[in-house]
């Protein structure tokens, strides 16, 4: 798998105001799969303010977790007269309608954040087979070996065995050894925290409790297994996450959640909006400043742009303070002990 990992503060300024040369008057369209997740609102505000600054418009959708309801979506922003669309897929499979109703009235397409194994959608993300090694890194730092539960995202989400990827080469020769047992593994339908919950409590109790360590792809499912441990008394084995959610900081501060892997969705939203902008002024999607070729899992060649991630654990939530992204009360909320808090 060919890819690029492009630093965001690189990206942010390769792009430059000489893409936004043609940006006012033109309207970008977002389609979100379900704007609930906290995360999603950082990502929009970046966005807005990358459009703000080309004089771009904006309007959005939500599709409330509804795969049927985002092709309506796509469709009510393409009649709206948008000249460009991002899109969160809630069914990167099904999506394909959007894209031949986008493709016949002449608008370009982002895939945001995850993937759209079609070459008419520019790919931008994070690089998630990184995110899932960090994951695995930290988690394996602290339980070199025993019982490890892998709690997966959406079976419907490609970044989740982006993920569940990464995550088995850091621990494939601790498994090969026989020093880690993988004791379950789960999908977890809409990513949601209550469905990880219950599919973390269900290996509890298949499991005896013997658990070890758990590797959960995302921070909002986090959550959910670390309620579960701690309904049995297990808290503070290591878990791991992803994209810096500011109750998973805490949990990272308060040493119930080992990492969080630090997507900063800022810096994605805003390379969103000024992508948006140059394809919407009649940039091809290969000539992207930063642009690189992506072969996804089927085979599917499309342009994208991969940024890089960092892990968050208790040793650096320094750098999340120190950009702003969590302010220090947040952050410290129950906590005594370490130094980021004194």
């Amino acid at each position: 798998m060919h890819k690029s990992v492009i630093a965001a503060a690189i990206v942010a300024a390769g792009l430059g105001s000489s893409a936004f040369a043609d940006g006012h008057g033109i309207t970008v369209g977002v389609s979100w799969s379900d704007f609930q997740e906290e995360r999603w609102k950082t990502d929009e505000a970046a966005m807005l303010g990358a459009l703000d600054a080309a004089g771009a418009k904006y309007l959005s959708a939500d599709a409330q977790s509804s795969a049927t309801k985002q092709l309506a979506d796509v469709e009510s922003l393409i009649t709206q007269g948008v000249d460009a669309l991002i899109i969160l897929a809630q069914d990167g499979a099904s999506i394909g309608p959007a894209l031949d109703a986008a493709e016949a009235a002449g608008i370009p397409v982002i895939g945001y954040d995850r993937l759209i194994e079609d070459p008419r959608a520019f790919y931008l993300t994070f690089d998630n087979v990184e995110v899932g090694r960090m994951q695995a890194r930290a988690v394996f730092d602290l339980a070199p070996e025993g019982n490890y539960v892998m709690i997966k995202g959406s079976p419907t989400d490609p970044n989740s065995d982006f993920l569940r990827g990464g995550q088995q080469e850091v621990l494939q020769a601790a498994i090969d050894s026989g020093a880690i047992t993988i004791v379950g593994e789960a999908y977890t339908d809409g990513w949601q925290p209550a469905n990880a919950q219950r599919n973390m409590e269900q290996i509890l109790t298949q499991t005896n409790n013997e658990v070890d360590a758990v590797v959960s792809s995302n921070d909002g499912m986090a959550g959910g297994v670390v309620a579960a441990l701690a309904s049995q008394g297990m808290d503070g084995i290591p878990v791991s996450g992803q994209d810096g959610d500011h109750a998973a900081l805490n949990r990272v501060a308060l040493g119930t959640q080992t990492v969080s892997v630090w997507k900063d969705s800022r810096a994605l939203g805003r390379n969103a909006g000024e992508i948006a902008v140059a394809l919407a002024g009649g940039t091809a999607l290969a000539d992207i400043e930063g642009a690189a070729p992506f072969t996804s899992p089927g085979g599917v060649e499309v342009n994208s742009m991969l940024l890089a991630p960092l892990p968050i654990t208790q040793d650096n939530l320094d750098v999340v303070v120190d950009a702003g992204w969590i302010e220090k009360d947040v952050l410290c909320q129950g906590v005594s002990g370490i130094a980021v808090c004194e």
